[in-house]
């Protein structure tokens, strides 16, 4: 039960951010940007205000435009892009094997739409970790609407400063959330609170080995997706593997889910296809989408700044849809990691 309305993209803009000081905001989010001569350490050094700045920021734009999920999925030839994201989900929760009454942890959960519907697939009790506020906030409302409240919740908390106990939790899952890490330091602590013998499971948002750091145009599409997405860095897909290793875990498996996808998961961006179950990420829905919230703008029910919010997103569209075009980044590098049951092992 997602917002759709105008007003409602219009009023959540800024989240917990006071209206008028959004404008403020984006600007200083948009600093933190090769764009805007931002550097990598900065955004590391200060990736909690940075990602809580964007999220703040774009929260009702994301569930204007794309729903509760704010995440992508390899996509069948007739399959709807809502139809695909929940099996996205329900494929991460066959992988992890949940079953009810499992505690679970989602790492970086956004809203909590796949919480809610791996919750409702499973029977899991799940917790979802954010440091956003505007967000939990939001999904709480959302839990309780569906009825997930009594079983589901959220934490207000770091992914790189997990606050429970060692051994804590059956599996946990991130879904296209720890790229926003500073480093693969999120790894380690998840490592710590999952049970022994128990798994991690990921969709990863990474450069492939496609990726060459010494081509502009490379670099120039990485840069779009970190400012339109708050990202810290974006990693090889490598150093991911590198990193889950390092924490301790072994690997199960591990896959780009994108290079078997038989239709192409930046589809819903592309501005060259119509579509009319997903319209507003259509080329013409976004035109609509960016008047409609410069009118909204204009006459106060938006607040400043919301335009520059708009562009900074359109900016991210454009880059990931090169970006998976040219193969040079994949927002589903998948894998399964266990934690062994002794260390020794």
């Amino acid at each position: 039960m997602s917002k759709a309305g105008a007003l409602d993209l219009a009023s959540g803009v800024g989240g917990k951010i006071d209206k008028t000081e959004v404008l403020s905001a984006v600007e200083k989010y948009e600093k933190y940007h090769v764009c805007y001569g931002g550097e990598e350490e900065a955004r590391k050094s200060n990736y909690t205000d940075m990602v809580n700045k964007y999220y703040d920021l774009v929260t009702s734009f994301y569930e204007y435009g794309w729903g509760e999920s704010f995440h992508f999925a390899p996509r069948w030839k007739g399959e709807s892009l809502r139809e695909s994201i929940k099996r996205h989900e329900h494929f991460l929760a066959l992988q992890l094997g949940l079953k009810p009454g499992q505690k679970v942890l989602d790492v970086g959960c956004g809203i909590g739409g796949p919480l809610r519907e791996i919750a409702r697939f499973s029977l899991a009790s799940i917790t979802g970790l954010n440091n956003n506020e505007y967000q939990i906030t939001r999904g709480k409302e959302l839990n309780r609407i569906v009825g997930v409240d009594k079983t589901c919740n959220f934490v207000k908390a770091d992914f790189m400063k997990l606050p429970f106990p060692e051994n804590s939790f059956d599996a946990v899952y991130a879904i296209e959330a720890t790229c926003h890490a500073p480093d693969y330091g999120c790894y380690k602590e998840i490592y710590r609170v999952l049970k022994p013998g128990q798994c991690f499971a990921a969709y990863e948002w990474c450069m492939t080995d496609a990726f060459d750091t010494n081509n502009q145009e490379h670099q120039k599409i990485k840069a779009e997706i970190e400012i339109g997405d708050g990202l810290p860095d974006i990693r090889l897909t490598g150093k991911c593997l590198e990193a889950l290793k390092q924490a301790g875990f072994e690997v199960i498996w591990e896959n780009d889910l994108a290079v078997d996808s038989p239709q192409s998961w930046y589809l819903p961006l592309d501005k060259s296809r119509i579509s009319f179950s997903s319209f507003r990420l259509t080329a013409v829905g976004r035109f609509i989408t960016k008047n409609m919230v410069k009118a909204l703008e204009f006459v106060g029910l938006a607040p400043p700044g919301s335009q520059r919010v708009q562009d900074f997103l359109e900016k991210a569209a454009e880059g990931l849809v090169e970006g998976g075009k040219r193969e040079i980044f994949t927002p589903m590098y998948f894998f399964l990691a266990r934690k062994p049951l002794s260390e020794s092992q």
